[in-house]
């Protein structure tokens, strides 16, 4: 699977969201530790998703339009894990 993250810079730390998964974040130092801690975030998201009995939004395929230039948006591939493969 693959998601849309966007990744926004603020000050000296670093936040992530998913547009396909409201409620989707991660905040942290540095945008390696922010790739990382959002890569385990949107899997306990779809985990939890798949618990409830929700359905799992289908992964966006395009980029959003960045808005400013401390953001930037990219698409992550996950790899089946446990309960969300």
């Amino acid at each position: 699977m693959k998601y849309v993250v966007c990744f926004e810079r603020e000050g000296n730390s670093w936040g992530a969201y998913v547009p396909d998964l409201p409620g989707c974040v991660a905040v942290g130092k540095s945008k390696e530790k922010v790739q990382t801690l959002i890569t385990e975030a949107i899997e306990f998201h779809i985990e939890g998703l798949r618990l409830a009995g929700e359905d799992v939004p289908k992964p966006t395929t395009k980029l959003p339009r960045q808005k400013t230039s401390d953001e930037t948006c990219e698409i992550i591939s996950l790899e089946p894990v446990g309960a969300i493969s």
